[in-house]
């Protein structure tokens, strides 16, 4: 398919070329001017036949180059470049029909003068050939470079499954090629890093990708929601491992629906646990509000499930960031109120709506602290001092 243009020439040459010998040979004993004359005529309109045979063929064979580069990764060879291309037509255009009339104006042995209809004829045939063989050379430019500027628009409006057909064999061909490799490695890049968003959040993802990675965090006041399975190991024990996973995956489902709703994210699954962030790596002044907004949501949310599960929050300040190795890091947060969180929700377990915050937290809930009534002081485990524990309000 490359070479089929290339190789009309050459047959379409070969003709022409015995053909030239062939009335050159015939009238040669007549008169050499007549024969040489003949020659050059013959020639000329062989070159301008193998020209344009060479143009038109290359434009008939692009659906099946088209097709035939289809899925093919790399950009095909340079056969006739631009540069050559837009040269073959200045010849067709130009070249050969100002050097028919600097012949056919040049004196010679003959009595007479050439009169005006030779140089009209060729000019008339320059116009015209040179007018078909520039439209032919431009559109083999342009119409693949509109093509590219359409699909480009197409990229900047966020489409990444689009692809130009390779259907040329000069530079645009290899340009159509890269366009096409630019686009599957964005298209690979957005597939990364949505993978990279559903495995650690898409803010960390986003925050990752505009500022880097580094070890190391910053303190943040944030508000934590740790939920918890009832009964996980019975859970283990009574059903097979794919109606474990099947279970989890839909209790976690639930999870990061109700917390994502009301502005945080999962920072990580913890067997049967999560472990849900409001206010880190994006600051939330509503944290507190939001934590203990999405625990009531969460609540009536895995009421209709098979598995039970407990909730504690807690707020307060935490380093935030990426903990772990240069080769092996995780953003997390760290601080008391994730051990908080994680103590209320044991201590939830035993409580009837097994939702339980603790008390200064719903303090800082503004309009959402209605919906919670605060209970009695407990020592939770761990700690020194008795934490006032906060349970939604029943109606």
């Amino acid at each position: 398919t490359l070479r089929l243009p290339a190789r009309l020439v050459r047959l379409y040459g070969a003709l022409w070329f015995v053909a030239t010998v062939l009335f050159a040979t015939i009238n040669l004993p007549l008169s050499a001017a007549g024969s040489a004359d003949i020659a050059v005529t013959i020639a000329a309109g062989g070159a301008t036949t193998c020209a344009l045979c060479y143009l038109l063929a290359e434009r008939i064979v692009r659906p099946l180059l088209a097709e035939a580069m289809r899925g093919v990764s790399d950009a095909p060879p340079v056969v006739l470049g631009v540069r050559r291309r837009l040269v073959l037509s200045w010849a067709l255009g130009t070249g050969i029909p100002f050097a028919g009339v600097a012949l056919a104006v040049l004196p010679d042995s003959r009595a007479e003068p050439p009169g005006p209809w030779p140089v009209l004829f060729l000019c008339a045939v320059g116009l015209l050939v040179g007018l078909l063989a520039v439209d032919v050379a431009a559109r083999s430019v342009s119409e693949p470079v509109r093509a590219m500027a359409s699909a480009l628009r197409e990229v900047g409006a966020g489409r990444l499954d689009i692809a130009v057909p390779v259907d040329d064999v000069s530079e645009i061909g290899q340009l159509q090629a890269g366009f096409n490799a630019m686009v599957g490695g964005l298209r690979e890049r957005a597939q990364l890093q949505d993978l990279f968003g559903r495995q650690v959040g898409t803010d960390v993802a986003r925050l990752a990708l505009e500022r880097g990675v580094a070890l190391g965090g910053e303190r943040r006041e944030v508000a934590v929601l740790f939920v918890d399975v009832i009964g996980s190991t019975a859970l283990a024990v009574d059903n097979e491992p794919e109606d474990v996973v099947r279970k989890l995956n839909e209790f976690f489902g639930v999870v990061v629906a109700a917390v994502g709703r009301h502005g945080g994210w999962v920072n990580k699954f913890e067997g049967d646990a999560a472990l849900c962030v409001f206010g880190a790596p994006v600051e939330r002044a509503d944290a507190p509000a939001s934590a203990l907004a999405a625990a009531r949501t969460l609540c009536q949310g895995l009421a209709p499930l098979e598995l039970r599960a407990a909730i504690g929050v807690c707020a307060g300040p935490v380093v935030a960031g990426n903990v772990g190795t240069e080769q092996r890091f995780e953003y997390t947060v760290i601080g008391d109120p994730v051990n908080t969180a994680a103590r209320l929700a044991d201590l939830a377990r035993t409580t009837p709506g097994r939702v339980l915050a603790d008390g200064a937290v719903v303090a800082a809930a503004g309009e959402e602290a209605e919906h919670w009534v605060l209970g009695e002081e407990v020592v939770l485990r761990g700690r020194s001092t008795p934490t006032r524990l906060a349970a939604p309000r029943t109606s």
